[in-house]
């Protein structure tokens, strides 16, 4: 069950990051042409969803993983700033935060805002932030101290 979970939690994280990606230049392009549609509301919210997707089996991997389940030493002076810290701690507020910023944006801009380019513009301004917090936050294989050995 944990092998099944990583391995859709890393796979899924390209959806994501692609849909985001997609939305931001979505918004970007729409905001001349007046109009609000309903591909615009699909695209936002199949973004929201796949995040939202990710953040439960995060959340599952969060209470089943042996990366966060020696929280308890965290800030011991070889740990200090490691993958345990990261994982237990870094990871897991700044994907909250980051879907969060996606989620209120969303929400802002779909249900409070009634001008198409101040939606528009809402949209490409929060899921860019969400994208930036995602993409700082994601254990690169290429960073070393989180010892990820894969893509996937």
């Amino acid at each position: 069950m944990y092998n099944g979970l990583v391995h859709a939690h890393s796979g899924l994280r390209w959806i994501a990051l692609l849909l985001l990606l997609y939305a931001v230049v979505n918004a970007m392009r729409s905001q001349t042409s007046g109009r609000y549609e309903k591909k615009d509301k699909k695209i936002n919210l199949f973004a929201m969803i796949v995040l939202h997707i990710q953040l439960l089996i995060g959340i599952g991997l969060y209470f089943i993983s042996a990366k966060v389940s020696h929280v308890e030493g965290w800030m011991s002076s070889e740990t200090a700033g490691g993958m345990f810290r990261f994982f237990g701690l870094e990871h897991s507020l700044l994907m909250i935060i980051a879907i969060a910023v996606i989620t209120m944006g969303r929400s802002k801009a779909e249900k409070k805002l009634k001008n198409t380019r101040d939606k528009h513009r809402k949209i490409m301004t929060s899921y860019s932030i969400g994208l930036l917090i995602i993409l700082l936050s994601i254990p690169w294989p290429f960073i070393e101290k989180y010892r990820v050995t894969s893509w996937f």
